[in-house]
């Protein structure tokens, strides 16, 4: 497996690289923002741990610029752990964002736990309905594309899981805990951020009117589930 590291600390990038090159990973170190966009267009990477305070181009700038063709997983790495800076990694396209300081083997789990839910993506459900059409959605679990009256949707992967899980089972009420469980493969520690986040990117992806959500609708006290438009 092949890490993208971007970290302009250069002894937090040692320790890292050194760690996870023990663990068997090939670990390419960028610590600008414009050689970590060379070296993941130069690429074929399994995951991305990236610092937002780095030099030339910011840590969203190459975010962003990954997003644009490529839906690998990307790790934050930051010392701002406030609750805006959480919520904006993760509406431009973060899967996980870890505060500073960490421990290498929280960093470890955290990359084999994305790794782990790709690989899921890629292989599929051998008994799964490879279709899937409510209202006005459709899917295709083996492409993962989106199409709406016609119109590809561009769905980060656990958006894209997100909507799944809601289509194959319409009738079902999924608590944020489960979504999390789910979804991201990890314990659920009350951290209702990301869920909150990925409902909201999605619904904004989807729906007609965010504010009057006709498919991830709200079951308050509860959670999510198709609406009855899906």
């Amino acid at each position: 497996m092949k890490v993208l590291l971007v970290e302009d600390d250069v002894e937090i990038s040692d320790m890292l690289k050194n760690f996870l090159t023990t663990e068997g990973f090939e670990v390419v170190a960028a610590y600008d923002g414009e050689s970590a966009c060379e070296s993941f267009s130069e690429g074929d990477y399994s995951v991305v741990l990236l610092d937002l305070m780095i030099p030339k181009r910011s840590g969203m700038e190459v975010m962003k610029a990954i997003r644009e063709k490529s839906t690998v997983p990307i790790l934050i790495l930051s010392a701002k752990d406030t609750d805006s800076d959480k919520t904006l990694g993760l509406a431009l396209g973060a899967d996980d964002y870890i505060t500073k300081p960490f421990s290498v083997t929280e960093v470890l789990a955290r990359i084999k736990a994305n790794i782990r839910r790709t690989t899921v993506y890629a292989a599929g459900a051998p008994a799964e309905e490879s279709v899937i059409t409510r209202g006005a959605l459709t899917i295709n679990t083996k492409d993962y594309s989106v199409w709406k009256n016609g119109k590809r949707l561009e769905l980060t992967a656990k958006e894209f899981e997100i909507l799944k899980l809601l289509m194959k089972h319409p009738d079902r009420v999924y608590t944020k805990e489960q979504l999390y469980s789910l979804i991201w493969k990890d314990a659920y520690f009350d951290d209702e951020n990301a869920v909150n986040v990925h409902i909201s990117r999605l619904r904004g992806k989807i729906e007609e009117n965010p504010r009057a959500p006709q498919y991830v609708v709200t079951v308050w006290g509860i959670g999510y589930k198709l609406g009855e438009t899906g």
